[in-house]
């Protein structure tokens, strides 16, 4: 039985997610079958510890949200300590539910727990619905309803799932002030190699340029000149020196792919680079890498003694 960790308590968002990977097959195209143990942990940077001890074998994390951006304690928590690698994604889409104290009605509600990247997802819809409610922040989604159930605050802004294990009523559901919000999930374990390319897959990897000038543009450059297209690119505070910074960078196309490696080969040979995986995308974006076959050939018959057109 394979132990699994993810943000938790039970209910969160990340829960579901791993309940995707198991029912989509992911688990059990990387090996990782039979029943799964789920071990809810209190954060992401514990939530991939757990794989770093020998805890568990993997790890479910958020990534990232289509409204709030990165989820930062995730990025920090991939490009230190021992390595790990990203194995697969899924994405999610995000309404929340706001659960009540049994008997409370939405009128009533004075006291609201969230989770912070929760909150500023529903901010608009608080402003109207209840404006002189006073926003308390949770450490989950999951654990926003676990504080109403022990009588903290008068309601939660969390998920269906929560409620439902928790016995909370559903005072309000599909609550986002952006339609069809979604929060990216990875899986995440031991360095290991990546599945088999797709046609439609990503590449992250964490780049630590020395600070010198034009260092950055020198990197990303190793992207443009081989036409590999890039979906994201964001810093980080090493938090070591003021003024250092990691550079988080997502590529489509995967390591096999040979323009890929080459710029990772390339990005090496530069300066310090983390390679935190290629996996296939949960939703297709960006172009795919150019195929480099022909030249490939080209150089095979130059080395096998043909003449050059």
């Amino acid at each position: 039985m394979p132990a699994i960790a993810y943000f938790g308590p039970s209910g969160t968002f990340t829960e579901m997610a791993l309940g995707q990977f198991t029912s989509l097959g992911v688990l059990d195209e990387l090996g990782l079958t039979g029943d799964v143990q789920r071990v809810p942990l209190s954060s992401p940077p514990a939530t991939l510890q757990a794989v770093r001890d020998g805890d568990v074998v993997a790890a479910v994390v958020p990534i990232e949200s289509s409204v709030e951006g990165s989820v930062p304690p995730t990025l920090d928590a991939l490009a230190i300590g021992t390595r790990l690698q990203i194995l697969a994604e899924t994405e999610i889409e995000v309404a929340f539910s706001i659960l009540g104290a049994p008997g409370m009605t939405l009128a009533e509600v004075r006291t609201i727990r969230a989770y912070p990247i929760a909150a500023n997802q529903i901010r608009q819809w608080l402003d109207v619905n209840l404006p002189r409610v006073e926003v308390q922040f949770a450490s989950s989604n999951a654990g926003a309803a676990e504080d109403v159930a022990a009588g903290l605050a008068d309601a939660a802004v969390s998920t269906t799932l929560a409620g439902e294990r928790l016995g909370l009523p559903a005072l309000a559901n599909g609550v986002a002030d952006v339609a069809n919000a979604r929060t990216r999930f990875v899986l995440v374990g031991a360095p290991r190699p990546a599945l088999a390319p797709t046609g439609a897959d990503r590449t992250a990897v964490v780049l630590m340029p020395d600070n010198q000038p034009g260092a950055l543009l020198g990197a990303l450059s190793e992207f443009g000149i081989r036409d590999i297209d890039l979906t994201r690119i964001e810093s980080r505070p090493t938090r070591t020196e003021f003024g250092t910074y990691r550079f988080y960078v997502d590529c489509v196309g995967h390591i096999d792919d040979p323009a890929v490696s080459e710029a990772l080969g390339a990005l090496h040979r530069k300066m310090e680079l983390r390679y935190l995986g290629s996996w296939p995308v949960a939703t297709g974006t960006g172009r795919t890498p150019p195929s480099l076959d022909k030249e490939i050939e080209w150089l095979a018959g130059l080395r096998a003694g043909k003449g050059d057109r």
